[in-house]
């Protein structure tokens, strides 16, 4: 019996091979081993003179496979063998990958050497949890952030959109937060990032202080959409297992825009039609997949509470027009918007949010009574400045036309200097209504505490 043991766990497992047939742009045509296949299998095909190429299964034509790279195409050949991966779509996180940059396999790509594995594996592209064993919003998050504090506070299992176009200052901002916000751990996720960027972000913009608690995904523009698309599903995915582990989370994701770009790329080369802007119909199926993953804790089986995740995902508005479609469809699902103007930081006020035009859907329940009427009174004051900034500015405004366009005029140095924050300066969120109140009932304050 021992001997027939010990023949059964020699016994090679049974391994199920496709072939290549047809090669167009990055899309792969596959024959065989299809009753083996599913949309989302992980499969790699033998190249000559290089690594198997890592692929995955986006869609079936007629007797064939559809499949994309993870990778350059180059020294695939007619007929090359494609060997069917049974354990791909998953990851295998531990708390020490807490200061780490990962790639979107969640290999470590910092040169500090392999990660270690966990022992439960997360899917990446798992379902939101039920809506029904959701907590609601917790108590409010402090951010650091002055402007985002007062005029758009975020509650704990949020989820807000960052609006902007590029070169708005949007990285500096996330960096601010993950810096600065109050919580357990910070997830990165840098999608589309430009090359040059990265090590730059990490190293100067995030600091050690940041790094020390987060953990970065990085998926650069050069890479195939399909490494773009899942760097996307691995922010999320590691952002759900520091959730399960109780921490607070708060997941950063630059950009949603650059993760809808990489599906549409997908879906073209699948022969889907192209919607709105070339966008295909799964850009937008797809999304709100993505962000209902972060949220409030589920509460699992055992009675326990998941910790929540705080989402912040910036969206790259095309040409500064903030009803792209992409923007109008991230900001229908998420839970308010933050949205930075290129005129504010043309004129150097730093970071470029426009109060006027952010909210946040958790208001003002997560405010104290006193707190609303800073806040009015505030929007008051900067609604009547923006309204005659112009003819302020030509000096066709003439002082006592309007009292409360004149106290504008007097208070607005003070509220700017508020907005103003430097990414090295940190003011808590008490303290920021504080200063806001002093600025609405006296024209010279002392400048804020930081």
């Amino acid at each position: 019996m021992q001997d027939l043991i010990h023949a059964a766990d020699n016994v090679e497992p049974l391994r199920v091979y496709g072939r290549v047939a047809v090669v167009n742009g990055l899309l792969i045509e596959a024959k065989g081993g299809l009753s083996y296949m599913q949309v989302g299998a992980r499969c790699e095909i033998i190249r000559r003179h290089a690594e198997p190429l890592p692929v995955e299964v986006v869609g079936f034509r007629e007797d064939r496979a559809l499949m994309m790279p993870f990778g350059p195409i180059e020294g695939i050949a007619p007929g090359a063998e494609i060997r069917i991966l049974s354990d791909g779509g998953k990851v295998y996180p531990s708390r020490a990958w807490l200061g780490r940059i990962v790639d979107s396999f969640g290999e470590a790509i910092d040169g500090l050497g392999p990660l270690p594995k966990g022992q439960v594996g997360y899917n990446l592209r798992a379902a939101p949890p039920p809506a029904h064993t959701r907590a609601r919003v917790g108590e409010r998050l402090n951010l650091g952030v002055r402007a985002m504090d007062v005029f758009t506070t975020c509650c704990r299992g949020q989820r807000l959109g960052v609006f902007a176009g590029s070169g708005v200052g949007k990285s500096v901002l996330l960096s601010m937060l993950a810096r600065e916000a109050t919580c357990d751990a910070v997830v990165v996720g840098l999608i589309g990032e430009r090359g040059r960027e990265v090590r730059e972000f990490i190293e100067e913009t995030l600091g050690p202080e940041g790094l020390r608690r987060a953990i970065v995904v990085v998926a650069t523009s050069d890479e195939p959409a399909l490494k773009r698309r899942q760097a996307a599903y691995m922010t999320l995915a590691l952002s759900e297992y520091l959730r399960d582990q109780g921490l607070e989370v708060l997941c950063l994701m630059d950009s949603v825009t650059r993760f809808a770009m990489a599906q549409r790329e997908i879906g073209l080369a699948t022969g889907e039609p192209p919607t709105t802007k070339g966008y295909t119909p799964t850009c937008f199926a797809e999304l709100p997949k993505l962000l209902e993953r972060a949220g409030p804790g589920p509460t699992y089986p055992d009675g326990t509470q998941g910790g929540p995740i705080t989402g912040l995902f910036t969206v790259l508005v095309d040409g500064d027009d903030h009803n792209e479609p992409i923007a109008d469809a991230v900001r229908g699902i998420l839970d308010g918007h933050i949205v930075m103007s290129r005129n504010i930081a043309e004129r150097g006020r730093f970071p470029a949010i426009d109060v006027l035009k952010s909210i946040s859907r958790t208001m003002p329940g997560c405010q104290t009574i006193p707190e609303r009427e800073v806040v009015r009174q505030a929007r008051q004051v900067l609604s009547a400045y923006t309204n005659m900034e112009e003819l302020i500015r030509i000096g066709a405004y003439r002082a006592g036309a309007d009292p409360d366009v004149d106290r504008a005029i007097r208070l607005n140095p003070d509220i700017e200097n508020f907005l103003r924050q430097d990414k090295e300066e940190y003011t808590s969120l008490d303290d920021s209504f504080t200063f806001l109140a002093q600025i609405l009932t006296s024209d010279q304050v002392e400048p804020p505490p930081g």
